[in-house]
């Protein structure tokens, strides 16, 4: 039997076929691979770690019925192979989408002597207002300050960085200042406008925002404010004391090219074929993490010769243990882990040290894993694939990746809240 090929056909033409997002894929060819594989034959083969699941014996219909009613009215997780917390995030996920729907269907009309809604949005676009700077960055004042360096790719990184930031400052900030004039009837309440209030009302990203365009992002209006205002903040203190020695990968607009700037500026410096320059990864001590929350500049790490130091990122359906150097399971209702500062080292192709036993780990800008290309050529949500340790225990049959693969494991750069 040719279980590789009739698991092609199931995996990759009949489910992948209708899958875009090559992540998903391999998830598929993994989970596929549970079924289509000559182990099935035998008799003790379980599909899971509980037993429950297994191929029942030839038999009859009669037969087939009772093994279908034998099994638990709602499944558990362990039937993907996923940590128990997965059930959690799925009652989160049914809970806060009942609560989306419930605000949506609350009256817009003020009555008795509080608030309209006018009012109210006006009021919250104030505040929003009065949080923001009092103007765009100055792009040639920065270009002055950095000018282009043939050594230096995050002189030109950073000015394109900040031409994405200041486009999306302007639909905030002029958004926020005519939607209070329009309540005041100095100007017209326009469609956008209106869209932008409900959305104030509902604690919701306007739509005029996503289409500025803005940054993926599933956070509710007053954490996207927040994680605005501290991209803003963070793009100040570069342009004021340089680049950190510790960067914030979270707050890059175009992530991709900040990745492709350090392997940029490693090539040029050690003569290598940008296409020959790969990232090796290192986990530094968690102890370390709150140095660089103080402070990206001050902080107990030094610019290192090659690649970058970057920090933000959060596991998901895993959680990385230092002492035993890799990723284990995640404990009972933690959903989400930050990951220590990592050293990605970027270095030629023949120099690689991954270690054998590793997780393809994909990244992503928010936890709803989809996106759509650019221009560009690139994911609007998935970043890069980062090789993380694995422990000799979560290798099946030679295999580091199923194992984690299966548990849906990712790292994010944002949470949703």
């Amino acid at each position: 039997v040719q279980w590789s090929a009739l698991n092609y056909m199931a995996a990759e033409c009949n489910y992948g076929g209708r899958v875009t997002d090559a992540q998903d894929r391999k998830t598929i060819v993994k989970i596929m691979g549970d079924f289509y594989t000559p182990e099935i034959l035998d008799p003790n083969y379980k599909f899971s770690a509980s037993g429950i699941y297994y191929c029942p014996p030839d038999t009859n219909i009669e037969g087939y019925l009772e093994y279908i009613e034998s099994l638990p009215l709602n499944e558990s997780p362990e039937v993907f192979w996923l940590h128990n917390n997965a059930d959690l995030t799925a009652l989160i996920n049914e809970s806060m989408s009942i609560l989306r729907t419930a605000v949506s269907l609350l009256p817009r009309g003020g009555g008795g002597e509080g608030k309209s809604p006018e009012e109210t949005y006006s009021e919250v676009a104030a505040g929003i207002q009065e949080q923001l700077p009092s103007a765009p960055f100055d792009i040639e004042a920065v270009i002055r300050k950095y000018p282009t360096d043939y050594n230096e790719s995050m002189n030109t990184v950073l000015p394109q960085e900040l031409l994405r930031f200041n486009k999306l400052f302007k639909v905030v900030a002029d958004s926020c200042r005519e939607l209070q004039k329009a309540v005041k009837g100095l100007a017209v309440m326009t469609p956008d406008l209106e869209e932008v209030g409900n959305a104030f009302l509902d604690n919701k990203v306007p739509q005029l925002w996503r289409k500025a365009p803005s940054y993926p992002s599933l956070k509710p209006l007053g954490g996207y404010v927040a994680d605005f205002l501290a991209r803003l903040q963070f793009m100040t203190e570069w342009i004021d004391e340089g680049p950190p020695v510790v960067f914030w990968i979270s707050g890059f607009f175009f992530t991709q090219a900040f990745l492709t700037g350090v392997k940029q500026n490693m090539a040029r410096k050690f003569k290598v074929p940008i296409d020959k320059v790969i990232w090796n990864y290192h986990m530094q001590s968690v102890k370390s993490l709150p140095s660089v929350h103080t402070s990206m500049w001050q902080n107990d790490f030094q610019t290192p010769e090659k690649g970058c130091y970057v920090y933000g990122l959060f596991i998901q359906g895993a959680r990385w243990d230092e002492e035993a150097g890799g990723i284990n399971e995640s404990f009972p209702k933690v959903l989400f882990e930050e990951v220590p500062v990592i050293w990605m080292e970027a270095v030629a192709a023949w120099e690689d040290g991954t270690p054998v036993n590793h997780y393809l780990c994909p990244v992503y800008k928010e936890s709803a894993r989809k996106g759509v290309l650019s221009t560009t050529g690139h994911s609007s949500n998935h970043v890069i694939d980062m090789m993380v340790p694995v422990l000799e225990k979560h290798v099946i049959k030679g295999d580091p990746h199923k194992y984690w693969t299966r548990r849906g494991v990712a790292l994010l750069t944002q949470l949703d809240d």
